[in-house]
């Protein structure tokens, strides 16, 4: 299987450089060994830019007079529509019905054709759509362009933090987490980079223990607030993990609340729960985590109001 290297993700550093930000690290405020990747600053408010954007670059003249469309809970379609708009192609999102409200409005607001269907329906229907259409599809995380791009947070945090001994990540369907897994051990290979999933939703971590995809199905992933974190890996993102990734750890849906909290009020970032799990990991399970300088990826800022105010009570 063909995996994404060191050189790839470079050179999608080149290929999403103007349209998107490089975000800074910060200082958690609370814990003097704790830095934040803050990606909810990105335009769109998440990193899925940086995966959307490179696979935009990627597309020959002929597949972009075709278009590309995706399947998203939101934060990759808001992405790949955003990076679409900035080239000047044509983009249609399939979008799972009960996705938060927030992120779909916010699709529709940037103009790429928006198809909701039931959640077991998307891929299909996207599936459907690309053989009628011939558009590209762009997939959220089973793509390696969308690995590569998703790297480069590992390259921007390396040559910001040096000696940085820790990066705990998010994983959902594993392209954030293989990407930047790549470029960390690569770059320095005595970090270890360290999943973090929910509790209710820890396919990734039977996946990894099995040497295998396990799928726990959407009627069990979909009860953790983590919307982001819903999906399996695919063959190709768990082939990256099991090569690079030092290890996994599930925080409960209460720690990922309290993260949140956090964040909000001590680090004054909006994220939503996905963003929250890698903060959740250092609250509750530092015992679990290695010592010495460490960053959390928080992913993205895009949540319900309600959601939020449910945490800030």
């Amino acid at each position: 299987m063909e995996m994404v290297s060191i050189a790839d993700i470079r050179s999608a550093a080149v290929d999403i450089a103007g349209t998107v930000l490089r975000t800074p690290l910060m200082r958690s405020g609370w814990d003097a060994e704790l830095w934040l990747k803050p990606e909810s600053l990105q335009p769109v408010g998440s990193f899925k830019l940086r995966g959307a954007t490179h696979a935009v670059a990627r597309l020959t003249p002929e597949q972009r007079a075709r278009g590309v469309l995706t399947h998203s809970s939101g934060n990759h379609g808001l992405a790949l529509a955003y990076a679409a708009r900035a080239a000047g192609v044509a983009c249609t999102v399939v979008v799972p019905e009960g996705a938060p409200a927030v992120k779909v409005e916010r699709i529709r607001a940037l103009g790429p054709q928006v198809v909701l269907v039931p959640p077991p329906r998307r891929i299909p229907e996207a599936e459907r759509i690309a053989e009628e259409t011939g558009a590209v599809l762009v997939p959220p995380f089973d793509d390696l362009r969308i690995i590569a791009g998703q790297g480069t947070i590992g390259l921007e945090i390396i040559e910001d933090l040096p000696d940085v001994d820790a990066v705990l990540v998010p994983v959902g369907g594993g392209g954030l987490s293989s990407g930047i897994a790549t470029a960390v051990k690569a770059l320095r290979p005595s970090t270890a980079v360290i999943g973090v999933e929910p509790e209710l939703a820890a396919d990734a971590r039977d996946s990894l223990a099995e040497g295998s995809v396990m799928v726990w199905g959407e009627e069990l992933t979909y009860r953790t607030m983590a919307d982001g974190l819903r999906l399996p890996p695919s063959d190709l993102t768990l082939s990256h993990l099991r090569k690079h990734l030092d290890g996994i750890i599930t925080v409960a849906e209460e720690e990922i609340a309290a993260a949140m909290g956090r964040l909000v009020r001590d680090a004054r970032l909006v994220v939503e729960p996905s963003a929250a799990v890698a903060v959740a990991a250092r609250l509750f399970r530092r015992d679990e985590l290695p010592a010495g300088p460490t960053v959390a990826v928080v992913t993205g800022g895009n949540v319900d109001s309600a959601v939020l105010a449910s945490v800030l009570c």
